[in-house]
């Protein structure tokens, strides 16, 4: 949300050990100097530090859930995902036709991705806080209105 960059990868499957792999992958080449990364994600029953445990062993799971800090979308709520809004903006301008290999897809999407990073295209995200309570009251909790300070405090 804070950088213009994004990065895809294509996959056979969407399994544990592909999603492990992408954090791996986040965590020592695409930001080994951060202290700790913020994934935002979907709710794909994938997406749990499980899966790392499942791909690597217990001391390699560890050490890169020390730097990794998972916040989830609500279920619910999926087109408040700004992923999903980039992931809709990827199939209009790159994936709307047929592509034929393996290959050429992941060449397509690199194109895409390159050039899409390179011109700093962000999402400009109009839905305030305010907003999200007033249209998903449900899932966000009551806010007590503040007391007035009394005087002398």
């Amino acid at each position: 949300a804070h950088r213009p960059w994004r990065k895809v990868n294509v996959t056979d499957r969407r399994t544990a050990k592909d999603f492990a792999v992408c954090m791996r992958e986040l965590v020592d080449v695409d930001f080994p100097q951060a202290e700790r990364i913020r994934v935002v994600m979907d709710n794909l029953s994938t997406h749990t530090p499980g899966s790392l445990y499942e791909a690597f062993p217990a001391a390699e799971a560890h050490r890169l859930l020390e730097r990794l800090e998972f916040h989830f979308t609500p279920k619910h709520a999926s087109w408040l995902n700004m992923v999903e809004i980039e992931i809709g903006v990827l199939k209009g301008q790159c994936l709307d036709r047929r592509i034929d290999t393996r290959e050429g897809l992941e060449r397509e999407i690199a194109a895409w991705e390159r050039e899409r990073n390179a011109g700093g295209a962000r999402i400009t995200w109009m839905f305030t806080t305010e907003k999200a309570r007033a249209k998903m009251s449900r899932a966000y909790p009551k806010l007590a209105p503040l007391e007035p300070l009394a005087k002398g405090s």
